[in-house]
């Protein structure tokens, strides 16, 4: 039934120095369970063991998928909405009993263990040093009457391409579009990190309040940094809540906007799941590791094609993130920018031309949802993106541009 995942269980759990430093610390177990059949994993004194047998200690939780599903998520490059445990979860082909709070917990323990995400050797490392183009700076300026510190990057000259990162991340997901000279010979790239988030400090007083994103504030916030920056009729590409933002500019400030570009782009995020519901906070609560949790749940957002390193590299962005900041950012992406209110007919009558780009193997903002969103709005382009998933930028740059860059001539040509 699922020998193969269960072969991949044990095999990860020898020779990685990572996994090792998991299981010295953890003590539980869990089962695997297919079509009423089980099998169970223990994890105790700095080990792991497999077995058919009922453990001396209780199961913490139960994952139960059908034969099939396993073998997709065993198979050398699973199929769309089957690439990870989270992303078979939010795709409702694997059902989740139990501990919930122990799940997430310790799910990028579980992650590491089932999901193949480390195929690849390490790249060489004897390339000469270098100086990258983008050069980084700080920008003071008044967001709702509150002072501001902001970072940004940019490099190149021409027209104005202002970059929006993805909720819980930060703008360092737009470093290969800022060293790409297709791109910076004809557009001055500006990616920037949002208030709270990356580089960016919390406005004074952040101690005395819960971060929430919020439609205007979010939208308030990129015009505040296009005044402040001086740029004329910028295009504005977004990713994730950035690729929802875009909608929200196309809508009320689309003349201002040259073009908008969105990466997995919808008009609303939901949690699809089954079984027993995540805890309360996940995201933010002291009994689970908030950074921990963030990165593991990306994992399942990505394309099993894209890099090891690029995955692992946008991983590890969110587990940077501050305590919080990644469940604020979800208020905008679940609730308040929620578009199905009606609202989103307006993008048919915007003067800012829409571009959109979907990954096939998003869970979130899966191709069906950038494609009603092109519908809706008269889209100047849609496009699925194969092999790509939630993180086109930093996932799979090389992939992207190839997708990207036939849309900036388009944008050109305007």
């Amino acid at each position: 039934m699922t020998d193969a995942i269960l072969a991949r269980v044990a095999a990860r759990a020898l020779g990685n120095a990572n996994i090792a430093l998991h299981l010295a610390f953890e003590d539980f177990a869990f089962a695997v369970e297919a079509e009423g059949e089980r099998a169970f994993v223990v994890i105790s004194d700095g080990g792991l063991t497999l077995g058919r047998e009922a453990p001396g200690m209780p199961v913490a939780f139960v994952l139960a998928a059908t034969a099939a599903a396993w073998a997709e998520l065993a198979a050398e490059e699973p199929s769309p909405g089957f690439q990870t445990l989270t992303t078979m979860r939010r795709t409702q082909n694997l059902v989740v009993t139990g501990d919930m709070t122990a799940f997430f917990r310790h799910l990028l323990l579980l992650e590491m263990l089932f999901a193949p995400l480390f195929a690849e050797p390490p790249a060489d490392g004897r390339e000469p040093p270098a100086l990258e183009p983008a050069t980084g700076r700080y920008l003071r300026l008044p967001i709702a009457d509150r002072p501001h510190r902001l970072y940004f990057e940019e490099a190149g000259q021409g027209v104005p391409l202002l970059c929006l990162h993805t909720a819980g991340s930060d703008s360092r997901q737009f470093r290969h579009l800022l060293n790409d000279p297709g791109v910076t010979d004809r557009f001055r790239v500006i990616a920037f990190d949002l208030p709270w988030h990356g580089k960016s400090s919390p406005p004074e007083g952040f101690e005395r309040e819960v971060y929430q994103l919020t439609t205007n504030r979010y939208v308030e916030t990129v015009l505040a940094v296009a005044d402040a920056l001086r740029l004329d009729r910028p295009v504005v590409m977004g990713c994730s809540i950035g690729g929802r933002a875009v909608l929200h500019l196309a809508l009320r400030h689309g003349a201002r906007f040259r073009a908008a570009i969105g990466l997995q782009s919808a008009l609303y995020a939901e949690d699809r799941s089954l079984g027993d519901p995540a805890p309360p906070m996940a995201l933010h609560r002291p009994d689970i590791h908030g950074g921990k949790v963030a990165g593991a749940s990306m994992a399942g957002m990505m394309a099993p094609q894209s890099p090891a390193a690029e995955r692992w590299e946008t991983m590890w962005h969110y587990m940077q993130g501050g305590p919080g900041v990644f469940a604020g950012d979800l208020h905008y992406y679940f609730e308040e920018g929620d578009l199905r209110n009606g609202l989103a007919d307006g993008l048919r009558d915007s003067p800012c031309p829409l571009y959109l780009l979907n990954g096939e193997y998003d869970p979130s903002a899966t191709p069906e949802m950038g494609r009603e969103v092109a519908e809706l709005a008269n889209a100047a382009h849609f496009e699925v993106m194969r092999g790509m998933g939630h993180f086109p930028m930093s996932e799979n740059p090389a992939l992207f541009r190839t997708y990207l860059l036939p849309v900036l001539e388009k944008i050109l040509a305007l």
